[in-house]
């Protein structure tokens, strides 16, 4: 919280650096009393018509009193929000608590000079989250009618405003609570912000390298060099107060004195003088600067907190960075040809656009697409990405015309549930392949807050899977992988077709395509390469050419030894020619050629006109990676499914209740609810909990189960031995009161070894198949649902499955599938199948009620009796806690 003397206090987050419509970026923070002279300077600058639309009247300065009710605000009832860049004001919003302690009015006031940025959008979201956490549920807003810009601001965020028109004024009134619709629009905003602030960095007008040498092999001379070389279609300009010329053309020594604006600054200069370097960039205008230096990762405590001052400067001057510790960008269209990186040549282009966390895999990863002749779009390296991430790019690429396939190498992702987001946009269109370093997790890179994760163990790869992303180990692996899908057309099955020139070649990697859930149609091993030239090609083509006209085939494999007289590129343009006529995937494997002069990896193909093919050192990297590639085409092709609420859900209930059970809890701590307000809870979800009641003589148990209703089962509230029957824990289907009050005096009696633990009744329930359900709130991830058999299958084996919500109702279908042990729930020897729509019932209401609600921490349900008619819930933990805000949540912000 941040303390502000005679004011009070507001959340740490409300502060929050943003990026506006045209790509720039600023901070936005709430106002302080210190900031009175800010405003009347604002004011004074704003146009008479701007003063009138706001006040209805015009007035050239701000009195004293209004200077101080404008700046002097309790941050609960009265909030007003600011955005500046350098320091100056750009736009306030605020707000008052009326009468109504549900509503509040909402003005604003954009300068003119900075209207048409989004400002007015990203208030109008940071102040109804604010208002919602303060309990203000609607905005209400008096406008004239020809102040139609802001008429727009409150028309087109998607609520549901309500107006009318009375004595010349437009009145307004909505409901703040986030709306699928206006979740919507705060997305496609985001996009296209944080897109077009992408594109400026990777396409920019002008670039000076600041740092540039003479000297031979320093970072700042390889830079200059590569960029002047690669033929970058902008001005260039060397910035080094110790040099007159630099690489033939003049040199300037600051900034300061290049004549025409700078959009681009690298900076390859001494860690000590980066941070005037910035500063410099600020005062000349720069919009963006990739810094190569390194040092900030390697200087503890100092170095961490110069890197995040080191954004922090940026930023609020409207810059986004690059690095530190990058290794540069790249862009190959004709348009821009920019190399301002440590690579020697400006690649060729193509279709795949690739992003590093580290400097030195971002040098692997060119290395092998070079090798493998790998066209790129576009490449960028964050080295230590303390600002600009792969989100960032992912937001670019999906508009990106030149990429057709995107690969990441990751070490850390810093806003997993805005990473799944965009991923699965996306992947829609796009294939999307992540490399995962050994230790990748959910722990923040340096220079940011280090908070723990109580996320399951393969959470984060279900969410990858969940959002189409193509899961690699390697770069090798996601080389692999690119090569089909940056150019060659998707299969639209997973039955494949081997071409051999050896039978026991061609039955080996059948046997693994098998084993990577590929289905082989044939194998063709009469495939003879020894007769020359001019027959073995035509009868390859012909074979091949018909083998790929089959329905029945989708993508086909080729795995060839050597045969004299023929290369590689003569096979591979054949091979190409075929996939390219049939609009299927062809790859090709050439086993035991050892001469590198005659073996190419990667892709190949006797012209560009007439298609590529990937070819591969060994075919059990060729099925790898088409297997990969045929497991994501089925996420593409599969029904995404619908979103829709389950009925008799009532969040509004159950956020009435959440407040009132927190209103005294301290902190984060977890508060569990007892078993009666929990079953009270979850029944506002249409979630409803077999009853049970507790008791401490044999008399109080045959009172309740009279109420329950026999027959009853006795049991142990000891949460190790409730669902133990084998250790006594659990004694079922009691029909009367008598046979209750002996199975209570055996179950003293077996118990006694653990502590004699208090004991309950509850309702008989049908008898089906255990399982459990969980659901967390992870400090990153957010809400994670999972679903398991209970018993050995999850508490031993962790065949357990996991979720990231929202799901839709074909993500719920496939979450119920997914444990291994899950074929018991369809009829497994001899039982009958169980009431499977019962369970997708209850995961879908647990999700909703889970994304809903982060300040539900914890909800198990164990055991879940799944039988042929129904699913029954025989226990349920909830707990709940003053939750954080969520990494992706309902207002626009840069992680920090």
């Amino acid at each position: 919280m941040v303390d502000q003397p005679g004011d009070g206090i507001y959340p740490e987050y409300w502060e929050a650096d943003v990026v506006l419509r045209d790509g720039g970026t600023a901070h936005l923070r709430p106002i302080h009393p210190a900031d009175a002279d800010a405003v009347q300077a604002f004011h004074s600058g704003q146009s008479q018509n701007s003063i009138y639309m706001r006040f209805f009247a015009f007035k050239a300065r701000l009195s004293s009193k209004e200077l101080k009710r404008f700046t002097e605000v309790d941050y609960k009832d009265r909030v007003a929000l600011v955005i500046t860049i350098g320091g100056e004001i750009l736009g306030i919003g605020r707000y008052d608590r009326l009468a109504d302690p549900e509503e509040a009015e909402v003005a604003f006031n954009i300068a003119d000079a900075h209207q048409g940025r989004g400002i007015g959008s990203i208030l109008l979201e940071h102040l109804a989250a604010a208002a919602r956490e303060n309990g203000i549920r609607k905005f209400s807003a008096e406008v004239l009618p020809e102040n139609r810009k802001m008429l727009m601001v409150f028309s087109d965020a998607g609520y549901d405003v309500k107006r009318h028109f009375d004595d010349g004024v437009v009145s307004l009134e909505f409901n703040i609570d986030p709306t699928e619709k206006s979740r919507a629009v705060m997305e496609a905003r985001e996009h296209r912000a944080e897109a077009r602030s992408i594109q400026e960095l990777l396409a920019p007008s002008s670039v000076a390298v600041v740092g540039a040498s003479r000297k031979w092999g320093t970072i700042g001379y390889q830079l200059l060099e590569h960029i002047i070389e690669g033929g970058f279609t902008g001005p260039v300009y060397a910035i080094n107060p110790e040099a007159l010329e630099l690489a033939g053309m003049l040199s300037f020594a600051r900034l300061a004195e290049v004549p025409d604006p700078v959009r681009l600054a690298i900076i390859a200069v001494p860690y000590e003088e980066v941070s005037k370097v910035v500063a410099e960039c600020a005062a000349a205008g720069v919009k963006g600067v990739v810094v190569a230096t390194a040092g900030y990762a390697d200087d503890g405590e100092r170095g961490l907190a110069r890197q995040r001052e080191l954004v922090r400067q940026a930023r609020s001057n409207g810059m986004r960075v690059i690095g530190p510790a990058s290794l540069g960008i790249v862009n190959t269209n004709p348009s821009v040809s920019l190399n301002a990186s440590m690579a020697p040549s400006l690649p060729p282009g193509g279709g795949l656009g690739l992003f590093s966390q580290s400097a030195a895999i971002g040098v692997a990863l060119y290395a092998a697409s070079s090798r493998r002749r790998l066209g790129i779009s576009t490449f960028l390296s964050a080295g230590n990405r303390a600002d600009v991430s792969g989100n960032d790019m992912m937001q670019f690429w999906e508009d990106d015309a030149d990429t057709a396939a995107v690969g990441l190498y990751l070490e850390s992702i810093g806003n997993p549930r805005k990473f799944s987001r965009l991923a699965r946009r996306l992947a829609r269109t796009k294939p999307v392949i992540v490399a995962k370093s050994d230790s990748m997790g959910l722990q923040l890179p340096p220079g940011h807050s280090v908070r723990t994760t109580q996320a399951p163990a393969g959470a984060l790869d279900a969410m990858m899977r969940q959002s189409g992303v193509i899961r690699v180990e390697t770069i090798e692996q996601l080389m692999d992988v690119a090569q089909i899908v940056a150019g060659q057309p998707l299969p639209a099955g997973a039955d494949i077709a081997v071409f051999s020139n050896s039978r026991a070649l061609g039955k080996v990697v059948a046997d693994s395509a098998a084993a990577n859930g590929l289905g082989v149609d044939r194998i063709v091993t009469d495939v003879d390469l020894d007769a020359g030239m001019s027959l073995a090609l035509p009868a390859l083509r012909e074979s091949l050419a018909g083998t790929l006209a089959s329905d029945s085939v989708h993508a086909v494999v080729v795995a060839l030894l050597p045969a004299r007289g023929l290369t590689v590129e003569k096979i591979a343009g054949v091979l190409a020619e075929c996939s390219a006529a049939a609009g299927k995937p062809v790859v090709a494997a050439f086993t035991g050629i050892l001469d590198p002069s005659i073996y190419v990896e990667g892709m190949v193909g006797a012209e560009p006109a007439r298609g590529s093919v990937a070819c591969y050192s060994n075919p059990g990297a060729a099925v790898a990676a088409l297997a990969a590639v045929v497991r994501y085409a089925e996420w593409v092709d599969r029904d995404k499914g619908l979103f829709v609420e389950p009925a008799g859900c009532d969040p509004e209930s159950v956020r009435a209740e959440l407040e009132e059970l927190l209103h005294d809890a301290p902190g984060e701590q977890l508060v569990q609810l007892a078993p009666a307000k929990a079953a009270t809870l979850l029944a506002h979800y249409g979630i409803n909990v077999v009853p049970s009641e507790g008791f401490d003589t044999p008399e109080q148990a045959v009172a309740a189960a009279e109420r329950l209703g026999w027959p009853v089962v006795l049991k142990t509230t000891d949460p190790a031995l409730r669902h133990r029957l084998d250790l006594g824990g659990v004694r079922l289907d009691i029909p009367d009161a008598d046979s209750l009050r002996r199975n209570i005096i055996q179950m003293h009696r077996a118990l006694a070894p653990y502590g004699s633990p208090s004991m309950e009744v509850q309702t008989m329930a049908p008898v089906g198949q255990a399982c459990t359900f969980r659901a967390i709130e992870d400090p990153l991830l957010g809400p994670v649902v999972s679903f398991g058999l209970a018993g050995d299958a999850v508490n031993l084996l962790e065949d357990w499955s996991h979720r990231v919500p929202p799901l839709s109702d074909a993500d719920v279908h496939d979450f119920i599938r997914a444990p291994r042990a899950a074929r018991k729930l369809f009829g497994y020897q001899g039982l009958p199948a169980v009431d499977v729509a019962a369970l997708e019932d209850i995961a879908a209401r647990l999700t909703r009620l889970k994304d809903n609600h982060p300040e539900i921490a914890l909800i198990e349900f164990n055991p879940v009796l799944a039988g042929p008619r129904g699913a029954s819930i025989l226990a349920a933990d909830v707990r709940i806690a003053n939750a954080a805000r969520r990494t992706d949540s309902a207002r626009r912000a840069m992680r920090s």
